[in-house]
């Protein structure tokens, strides 16, 4: 135990001192070396979590099996990110560079630690640490757009993990037992054994709402999409992706801790609203969407609300809940990158400006339509296995008139980024782009074809060492 704990304290330690040292020496060639140290020291960690699966260090971390997996997907995506934000910002001056990486290594440090993180009250800290993390990535073009959307990011996210913490105080508030309100998950259990179940609803319900800022869940959803048109499309890809992790994990937790009680029916009517609600406000806004950036944001709308309906369904939906967030963040991560790629090559990310991409640019034209089929569900994508085990499960439930909604949501869906992915990659341009075009090359796109191909991998393998930690997260909820 006291070595996880030297090797924990060593990371965030080396976290800072990186993240500090990128920051303030204004110098490129150091900021891209220990920029590249960080990524393998956080892989290092990753590999260092699984060994000691379990282990709870320095009382406020437990390496648990979700906060393990998320961990691993974060190193994964780290070192693409890295790769292509590299590539972004490699004509940025010595400062942006600078803060950029800086931040960007704060953000990765910040989202280990809510991964990892046993009580409400870390997680509490180290979510507000990735918002302001977030907040210095989103405003890098230091745009008009860029700024108004980093406010409204760090003021939306600020009250809603504001709320969500607010839920839990005031479940706390109800127990008089002063050794259950240092806000663990151990003692969260404990106080909802015990507490009301009008309280436990209500602090439910501020939890959602307040981390579905992150999740990027309806209600909350609308701070994400702003995020995602105007931050670098690196970064788009982590807020997309791991950051939304971070949103699920925490509402996850409280849910499997609540789902002992009397409110479990409460809680999943709850969850299935939100997400049909999220993938009926997809489905209508990608429909219309005029810029692929923020097509893509609708995208993960949609597909956190298919995570939000599983876990409200239950059973095999528990195992598909998380084997989606898994599957979504490296299609998702590798479709934020190809777009990166085509607004280099086409110059533009407005639609309607958008076309022809097969000729101008074959190995991201071929990228994105592996992307489109892997998000889209459709075989070989292992994303399709997720979904038909919430076919499954709905059916297992008699859940009909929920599985006919979802049915028929999800064909919108398809139907909107179908039209739009095959306009950009095979039809002329409506109007003409106004920005430079210029060639990128071909292995820029190797990152996306490795991300799609581990989705493809799993639609046929599904791991051992996968099944046994989704198993091992899943085993505590009600069967």
């Amino acid at each position: 135990m006291a070595g996880s704990g030297y090797i924990l304290i060593g990371f965030f330690v080396i976290s800072l001192l990186t993240g500090a040292v990128v920051g303030l020496v204004h110098h490129k060639p150091l900021a891209r070396i220990l920029t590249i140290l960080y990524v393998a020291t956080h892989i290092a960690f990753s590999g260092y979590a699984w060994l000691h699966l379990g282990e709870t260090v320095l009382d406020y971390f437990t390496f648990d099996p979700l906060g393990v997996l998320l961990l691993s997907i974060l190193s994964i995506l780290t070192i693409t990110t890295v790769y292509h934000g590299f590539i972004y910002v490699k004509d940025a001056g010595n400062r942006v560079y600078s803060i950029y990486h800086a931040a960007l290594i704060a953000l990765v440090a910040a989202m280990s630690g809510a991964y990892l993180a046993n009580g409400m009250t870390t997680v509490w800290i180290f979510v507000e640490a990735t918002t302001l993390a977030v907040a210095a990535l989103i405003y890098h073009d230091r745009t008009p757009m860029a700024l108004e959307a980093t406010w409204k990011y760090v003021f939306v996210c600020s009250v809603g993990i504001a709320l969500a913490y607010l839920g839990i105080l005031f479940l706390g508030f109800t127990v008089h037992d002063a050794r259950l309100l240092h806000l663990s998950f151990d003692s969260i259990s404990e106080i909802a054994r015990m507490a009301n179940p009008l309280y436990l609803k209500i602090s439910f319900v501020f939890v959602l709402v307040g981390y579905s800022t992150k999740m990027g869940l309806f209600p909350m959803h609308t701070v994400t999409v702003d995020a995602h048109t105007v931050s670098p499309p690196p970064i788009s890809a982590f807020i997309s992706t791991t950051l939304m992790n971070v949103g699920f994990l925490a509402i996850f937790r409280i849910y499997a801790l609540f789902s002992a009680t009397t409110i479990l029916p409460f809680m999943n009517h709850v969850l299935i609203l939100s997400g049909v609600l999220s993938l009926l406000v997809s489905a209508g806004y990608m429909l219309k969407a005029k810029h692929n950036k923020r097509m893509l944001a609708y995208s993960s709308l949609e597909n956190m609300g298919i995570v939000a309906i599983a876990l409200g369904v239950g059973g095999i939906g528990y195992y598909a809940a998380i084997l989606h967030i898994v599957l979504h963040s490296f299609t998702k991560a590798g479709l934020f990158y190809q777009m990166g790629q085509s607004y280099k090559v086409m110059g533009t990310y407005k639609l309607d400006e958008s076309g022809n991409y097969m000729a101008l640019y074959p190995a991201g034209a071929t990228a994105l339509l592996l992307g489109f089929l892997c998000i889209t569900a459709i075989p070989p994508s292992g994303m399709f296995i997720s979904e038909l085990y919430l076919m499954k499960a709905m059916v297992g439930s008699h859940d009909y008139l929920l599985l006919g909604v979802t049915a028929l949501l999800l064909c919108f869906v398809l139907y909107a980024l179908l039209t739009r992915v095959l306009h950009i990659v095979y039809s002329q341009p409506r109007e003409k782009p106004l920005h430079e075009q210029y060639k990128v090359n071909p292995w820029q796109s190797a990152s996306q074809y490795v991300l799609f191909g581990l989705v493809i991998f799993i639609c046929f393998v599904q791991p051992e060492p996968l099944r046994q930690l989704i198993a091992s997260i899943i085993q505590s909820l009600p069967k």
